[in-house]
């Protein structure tokens, strides 16, 4: 899958993400970095069986990416790894689909977060302001997801979260764990078959028993009790699993039938009636005191979100009394009449929500601050720290911002500072520490010249950051062609950043325009090439030369200008150039394109240059025109069913029609009304009817089962 100068490529990338050497001003860059990095390493883990990275390493690239796209959520691909929801995926296990799909947790950090939440809560149940909803308040418990069915009393399956719609089957490595019952009475409840959720988890003092037994052994150790679980549940040897010392707590009743197959989900009234059920069916739940020393209950039902927010807090500060590792707690709506009225999207329940609980701090020396041009000139100051370790990885560089930052902490070289992993992820400077100095300390000197080709900086009236304004200097062309390769811009595989500057050091780049001309016979003599690698790099440049217009237009690093702004000029014209022969009002007649933006857009197509670049480009085959993907402005971009109609029929056993369509929507399909020559597929539950007929009349619709539809969605492994 990846040739050896990919994997030499991405595991230098790795690194650079890892120790803070690459810091990429531009979100969707870093995102796109992280992204391909990441599927990297799940292929080496879970495909080759071959790992380059550590678990912890691994869950830190995962958390930057998870952190990023909180921030910037419209740059989230349906193809990022964080849309697995969980990253168990293995060629070890067979793969099966949930009773129901499990999604992912929205975030909240602080009591305003959780406000917000209980005001969205009350809208969504068409509530008046001044009623109270009552929530319950468990641990987020950081191990490994797992979810369990249980059929006529017996435990007949466990699966790891996977996707969220297929996971991978490890019953026989749950079978192990002595706090997962193998028969319960659910009988006794009228439930005939159930799905619970729930976390495989590793108590700290057994996870240093286990280290220490390792490194007795001299075997390698395990970085953290998350990875020591999680691992565990994937292991080929039963019996290594239950060396593990692994337990489950069970925390959700996601679904239950009756005999007949009819959902009784709503004859609990409540959700901790539903916990309570559990515990007493012999489940370890969130009820469950863990030790003597546990003054505070793991959890509680509030009345309303006052009590919600004062009992996270004191979990907040309780959290490393606590005898297994957390990250937050998860607070949910508790009667299920209201979870119902508030529904889900399609990547989280609107009834729930993760209160993630306050960074990690720590305290360092500012060593240096080095400065760094982006691809639209912008000059980010980069903050080189003396290494400190802070909540499980190594932090010693972060990102200062720009000059207004650097003042209003007053920083200073040689500084003490607190730092902290905001979300536990991203490294930010909070404070300067005046009170430590000793005289020797040197204020930093934001440059007047650019750190690259040395053009004197200007910031402008509107903006925060200096600039460097000489299009052709050095650091801006290499960061545009990387731009303009990635996966939000022209997503042209397997043209990365390592390629990129190695290209042009060779003299082949020297604008976008070169990466259409590339001599494919001079790459295929490179070392780590080869015919096939230059081949696969022809293929991928050829078809991003059909995309549509609007990835073009994003990728051509205009300020201000993104996916969303690129989308809605893209479906006002016919072909790129015509842009050239707008006046700036023309730009503000559209919807959501503002004075700034549009004043961006308008002087780089005045710019004769960059009209001639778009004009080399076209001569070098890049499509240029509207396509009817432009025509759409709001269509999903990206997913396995991009660009395809669905329509389901008959019962579907696994899910609701409601919720297949909104996954068959996320995964970037339209949704269609009825049976025609224009529908790409039609997906058949149980008694379909005559809307099946039609579909087998007409060669051109693909017929799949409740089954085939889920495994298009699953990850490819």
């Amino acid at each position: 899958m990846y040739a050896s100068d990919q994997q030499r490529i991405l595991f230098d990338l790795s690194k650079k993400l890892l120790d803070g050497t690459l810091v990429e001003a531009d979100p969707a860059r870093r995102i796109d970095d992280l992204q391909q990095v990441l599927r990297f390493h799940e292929w080496k883990y879970y495909v080759q069986n071959d790992p380059v990275v550590s678990d912890f390493e691994y869950d830190q690239l995962y958390k930057q990416l998870e952190a990023l796209e909180a921030a910037h959520p419209d740059l989230i691909t349906p193809d990022s790894p964080t849309q697995r929801v969980g990253k168990d995926l293995t060629g070890n296990f067979a793969q099966v689909a949930h009773l129901t799909p499990m999604l992912s947790l929205d975030n909240s950090y602080n009591a305003d977060d959780l406000n917000d939440f209980d005001e969205q809560v009350k809208k969504l149940c068409k509530l008046d302001k001044e009623s109270e909803v009552a929530y319950c308040v468990e641990p987020k418990y950081d191990g490994g997801t797992i979810a369990l069915v249980y059929e006529n009393d017996r435990l007949v399956r466990a699966a790891t979260r996977g996707n969220g719609a297929v996971g991978d089957e490890i019953t026989a490595n749950i079978r192990t764990l002595r706090s997962v019952p193998l028969q319960a009475g659910f009988s006794k409840s009228g439930i005939y078959k159930a799905e619970l959720r729930g976390e495989a988890l590793i108590r700290k003092d057994i996870f240093d028993r286990i280290n220490k037994s390792r490194q007795d052994a001299g075997d390698q150790v395990f970085a953290n009790p998350r990875n020591a679980a999680t691992g565990g549940l994937r292991m080929k040897d039963p019996k290594e699993t239950s060396e593990r010392g692994l337990e489950a707590f069970l925390y959700q009743l996601g679904y239950a039938v009756d005999a007949e197959g009819q959902n009784i989900i709503e004859r609990f009234h409540t959700h901790d009636e539903s916990i309570h059920l559990l515990e007493s069916l012999g489940f370890k739940t969130p009820l469950a005191k863990t030790n003597e020393q546990q003054h505070l209950p793991a959890t509680k039902t509030c009345k309303n979100i006052a009590e919600v927010i004062d009992f996270c807090l004191q979990w907040q500060d309780y959290r490393d009394e606590y005898p297994y590792e957390l990250d937050g707690m998860v607070v949910k709506v508790n009667d299920i009449t209201l979870q119902e009225r508030c529904g889900f999207t399609s990547h989280h329940p609107r009834w729930a929500i993760a209160f993630k609980f306050k960074a990690r701090q720590a305290t360092t020396k500012l060593r240096d601050v080095e400065f760094q041009v982006g691809k639209t000139g912008a000059v980010t100051p980069v903050a080189k720290l003396e290494p400190v370790h802070l909540a499980g990885v190594t932090v010693q560089n972060v990102s200062l911002h720009n000059e207004e930052f650097i003042r209003s902490k007053d920083l200073r070289i040689g500084d003490q500072v607190l730092v902290e992993r905001a979300g536990d992820v991203i490294p930010y400077i909070v404070k300067s520490l005046p009170e430590l100095r000793d005289g020797s300390e040197v204020p930093v000197q934001y440059p007047k010249n650019c750190p690259v080709c040395q053009s004197v900086l200007v910031k402008p009236e509107d903006e925060a950051v200096w600039r460097c304004e000489n299009a052709e200097c050095e650091a801006q062309v290499l960061q545009r062609m990387i731009f303009h390769t990635s996966k939000h811009a022209m997503d042209i595989e397997g043209f990365g950043e390592s390629t990129i500057e190695r290209f042009y050091k060779l003299g082949w780049l020297h604008s976008i325009a070169d990466m259409y001309r590339l001599d494919y016979d001079a790459i295929a003599q490179l070392d780590g090439f080869g015919e096939k690698s230059a081949t696969k790099l022809r293929e991928a440049i050829d078809k991003a030369k059909q995309n549509p217009i609007y990835r073009l237009l994003h990728s051509l690093s205009i300020h201000h200008l993104g996916q969303k702004g690129s989308k809605l000029i893209a479906a006002e014209i016919e072909h790129v150039l015509d842009l050239k022969d707008w006046d700036l009002e023309k730009y503000q007649t559209i919807k959501d394109v503002g004075p700034v933006l549009a004043k961006n857009v308008f002087y780089f197509f005045q710019n004769e240059h960059n009209v001639e670049l778009l004009q080399t480009m076209e001569q070098c085959g890049v499509n240029l025109h509207q396509t009817d993907a432009d025509k759409r402005p709001d269509a999903p971009t990206e997913g396995p069913l991009l660009g395809r109609s669905i329509l389901f029929t008959g019962t579907l056993s696994q899910m609701t029609r409601e919720e297949a369509e909104k996954l068959a929507v996320a995964a970037g399909a339209t949704l269609a009304s009825g049976v025609s020559k224009h529908l790409s597929i039609l997906v058949v539950g149980e008694k379909a009817g005559s809307k099946l007929k039609k579909a087998q009349a007409l060669e051109t619709v693909e017929i799949w089962t409740e089954e085939e539809f889920l495994k298009v969605l699953s990850p490819e492994s």
